[in-house]
């Protein structure tokens, strides 16, 4: 940006303008549909992946994890995979205000469904109503056995994982 002041302040107002248009176009819905990925969730300290300071940026074999190929194939890939759950900042994490504001959409009965590939869980800690969420990647609070079809709360293989093993099979198959 310029060190010019008009001109920093030309942006500042087109920014305004482009907020009040935006609140204007929000109050004018009738029905608004959502679209959230990791960028929602940088606020409230869990990483994106491909930023500068992203888990994958960092650290590119990561990605492997989040690879269902590989994951399924590749035994030190799920290994990796569930001491990377354990240790994910998800379980600290608080909705923040981007998670807020969503949900202040839906009380206001405007929002209708909000689609979202994070699999952090914070809209439904937010308090969004489930029926309205589809979680894209699924949700790292739940496991599925990819056989069997199975659910359980991740802590359940969590602790199994605390317990020593490294891969926990699934218990029904």
């Amino acid at each position: 940006m310029s060190d010019d002041p008009s001109t920093q302040a030309d942006a500042a107002a087109t920014a305004a303008e482009r907020v009040e248009a935006a609140a204007e176009r929000v109050a004018a819905a009738q029905s608004i549909v959502v679209l959230t990925g990791a960028g929602i969730s940088t606020d409230s300290e869990i990483p994106d992946f491909r930023g500068p300071k992203g888990v994958w940026t960092k650290n590119p074999g990561a990605e492997k994890m989040a690879t269902l190929q590989h994951y399924l194939a590749e035994p030190d890939v799920r290994r990796r995979a569930w001491r990377s759950r354990r240790d994910s900042p998800v379980w600290n994490a608080e909705p923040n205000i981007g998670h807020r504001a969503l949900l202040r959409l839906e009380e206001l009965d405007k929002l209708s469904l909000l689609i979202t590939q994070n699999i952090d869980g914070l809209h439904h800690a937010a308090g969004s109503d489930p029926k309205r969420i589809v979680e894209v990647h699924g949700s790292i609070r739940e496991v599925v056995c990819m056989s069997c079809a199975f659910r359980a709360p991740m802590e359940h293989a969590l602790d199994r994982v605390d317990a020593g093993e490294d891969d926990p099979p699934c218990l029904e198959c």
